[in-house]
């Protein structure tokens, strides 16, 4: 019996590793001719966009130009505050918001559209975050300065054309959703999860604020090197810099504030993760589906509710959870 064990233990490895690199081939494929097809269309896709940008371009090359012409001989300024302080001065807004909700519960109209309610820990959450900013963040941003300058000057005087921004998002984002999802799951990993991950998991009904709550190691890894790879492949623009970290800032804020609000992307995924902390790893879905580690996800309310919301009935209340069977 003990040997039959064994060699059903032995075949079984095997197929769990042949099933996790069939899986990644699987990814690969799909995300290259995903990007195939993008470059393929992307000219009939972006043609009325393009117009748009044809029309105002000119006004913000001249913008531009005015702000190179004010910080002449002081570009690394220039680059601080596009690459730092614009992005983070979004945040804070946008989290100041959100913060005055939770603390409150007010304004109602905000509130209502509220999936899971733990406010406690907050303040140790604030500080947390400000030192991953403050500490790790900027001097990795400075830092990002130099390699930039080696593809080309990120303050050069050319703003990039809108269709090859539009193509930089597409790389940003494909390059994020691949480093973060398997960062991410291997943060999950016992040994990882017990003495960096578990921080961040705190918080089983997150707010916004705590996207950034995390150890330093797991913020370096998993939140930072994502999002900063993208720009330094694709020699990005300052430009391009500045609205990506913005964006990317403002969806994870998103995705942690627990208010699903019309309009807005959907944090039903994200907030899963949180609850069940073994689904729902990535940002867009594509490697959970794909390795299905969003099965039991797929199973739930939740998920039905994971859409844009284009109303103003809460999805709580529209496709509410089922009721619990008295006992």
């Amino acid at each position: 019996m003990k040997g039959e064990a064994g060699r059903m233990q032995h075949s079984d490895k095997p197929k769990q590793e042949g099933h996790i690199w069939g899986s990644m081939r699987r990814t690969a494929f799909i995300l290259g001719s995903g990007l195939l097809l993008l470059v393929a269309f992307w000219n009939s896709v972006t043609w009325h966009l393009q117009r748009f940008w044809g029309a105002s371009g000119y006004f913000w090359q001249a913008q531009w130009e005015r702000l190179l012409l004010t910080f002449e001989g002081k570009e690394w300024t220039l680059y601080i505050i596009g690459a730092t302080q614009v992005p983070v001065l979004l945040f804070w807004a946008f989290n100041g918001l959100l913060l005055v909700v939770d603390t409150t519960g007010k304004p109602n109209f905000i509130s209502r559209y509220r999936i899971q309610v733990d406010a406690e820990k907050l303040r140790q959450s604030v500080r947390t975050v400000l030192f991953n900013q403050c500490v790790i963040s900027l001097p990795m941003l400075v830092f990002l300065y130099p390699i930039l300058k080696l593809w080309g000057d990120p303050c050069r005087r050319e703003l990039p054309t809108f269709h090859w921004f539009l193509l930089e998002l597409a790389v940003f984002t494909l390059i994020e959703e691949v480093l973060f999802y398997y960062s991410h799951r291997l943060l999950h990993h016992p040994e990882f999860y017990k003495k960096i991950h578990k921080k961040h998991h705190e918080w089983t009904a997150p707010i916004g604020v705590i996207s950034l709550y995390a150890h330093p190691i797991e913020h370096v890894v998993s939140n930072m090197l994502p999002v900063m790879v993208g720009p330094i492949i694709m020699g990005s623009h300052l430009s391009s810099i500045t609205v990506w970290f913005s964006l990317a800032l403002i969806t994870t804020t998103i995705s942690h504030c627990g208010y699903h609000l019309p309009f807005l992307p959907s944090p039903e995924f994200h907030d899963y993760h949180h609850l069940k902390f073994n689904q729902c790893y990535g940002v867009l879905g594509v490697l959970d589906h794909l390795h299905g580690t969003d099965t039991v996800f797929k199973q739930t309310k939740a998920y039905e509710r994971h859409i844009l919301l284009l109303g103003f009935t809460p999805l709580s209340e529209s496709i509410p959870d089922a009721l619990k069977k008295m006992e």
